[in-house]
């Protein structure tokens, strides 16, 4: 089987790889982070206007490119190499799914803001309860004249300081939290949604953004309703969740490949006893087994990238699989490469840090390691 890019996404992958070491590296960083807003407008809209990526999975009737997995998977790589903060995969994957999925004349309408850049749109869908979970929406909407009333709270939303624009998840039928069936999507425009909507947002120990938001009875239109009522889940939730975490499995092997790459120069660098101690045969054997498991976790999220247009059990099984391989991989290299790098390695002027947190933090991310391996073991059987 051939596993080598295209020559268009070679391409895709020179351009915003090329892109992002000119204007985005680690000191730039540290001053996107360390700012008020905690992000670079201005970077969004070059990666929008300039390199036209933040389109790329959108449909071409509104200004994107209609790209697949693979092209994803190039793109969030080139993310976690160069640890951007800025809410790629929540709106220009996630968001831009979720919406192409829907369809409508506001998820149309919507995808176009979004290729422009001028719509940063986060999906609010995990809570508080059951956070680590794949499926957890006590939240409800219940019909209010022509339209809808949301009542309940979500947690950890990323990117939703930055938001114009949530896609929140809600029960429509059903009590049971955990049951898939019975979940809709709602459209809500965030500077419109009045005091129905309140939202504390707080950066996060990878140095990202992100929100509590609570739904008091807020009154939504008719057509904020995406999909049909009650469906939402194995129409847009399952699949799309399924892609967002496949991309973050992504981001990750970028990750991994720094901390990896960071090590290793230093080991070759840093000297005791008159030698490198990249020469002692202790620290070959753990730059190697780093490596191993950087390699395999290269391979699961190739395996579950490619997996993703397979039925809905197959998809599932590679999914939770990759994300529970990669966290391991995650769990080991990080904590190898502070480790080699002795007391340095949790310094905040040392890049390596700031990966060893975003690390951390996707270990976690989109579903807890246990919960994966829960859902597979559950699809197995």
């Amino acid at each position: 089987m051939n596993f080598d890019l295209s020559e268009e996404q070679s391409l895709l992958n020179d351009s915003v790889s090329g892109f992002l070491k000119a204007r985005y590296d680690f000191e730039a960083r540290k001053k996107i982070v360390a700012s008020e807003a905690g992000w670079s407008p201005e970077i969004w809209q070059a990666l929008a206007e300039e390199l036209g990526v933040v389109g790329v999975m959108a449909p071409e009737a509104a200004g994107g490119l209609d790209g697949g997995p693979v092209e994803a998977m190039v793109l969030m790589e080139a993310m976690g190499l160069a640890l951007v903060v800025e809410p790629f995969l929540e709106t220009a994957l996630t968001s831009v799914s979720l919406l192409k999925r829907a369809g409508g004349a506001r998820a149309e309408a919507l995808l176009e803001e979004i290729v422009t850049g001028t719509a940063i749109v986060a999906f609010a869908h995990g809570e508080a309860k059951g956070r680590h979970e794949l499926l957890s929406v006590a939240t409800t909407a219940t019909p209010d004249g022509d339209g809808w009333k949301l009542t309940g709270a979500k947690a950890v939303v990323s990117a939703a300081p930055w938001a114009t624009h949530l896609i929140v998840s809600a029960r429509t039928a059903g009590t049971d939290p955990r049951d898939p069936a019975g979940l809709s999507l709602f459209l809500v425009e965030v500077a419109s949604a009045g005091s129905g909507l309140s939202m504390r947002g707080y950066p996060t120990v990878d140095e990202r953004h992100a929100a509590e938001i609570d739904l008091e009875g807020l009154t939504l239109p008719a057509d904020a309703l995406l999909g049909e009522a009650g469906q939402a889940y194995d129409a847009l939730i399952a699949p799309v969740m399924d892609e967002a975490v496949a991309a973050l499995c992504s981001e990750a092997v970028g990750v991994l490949r720094e901390l990896h790459g960071q090590t290793l120069d230093y080991a070759r660098q840093r000297k005791q006893f008159g030698r490198a101690i990249g020469e002692f045969q202790v620290l070959q054997h753990r730059l190697v087994d780093m490596f191993i498991a950087v390699e395999q976790a290269v391979s699961l999220t190739l395996m579950a990238t490619l997996k993703l247009d397979a039925p809905a059990p197959e998809r599932a099984r590679a999914v939770s699989a990759a994300k529970v391989g990669v966290a391991k991989a995650l769990k080991f290299v990080s904590q190898n490469a502070v480790q080699t790098h002795g007391g340095i390695g949790m310094t905040d002027e040392l890049a390596l840090s700031h990966y060893f947190r975003r690390a951390t933090a996707l270990m976690i991310e989109l579903g807890s390691p246990q919960a994966h391996l829960k859902r597979f073991i559950s699809l197995a059987a």
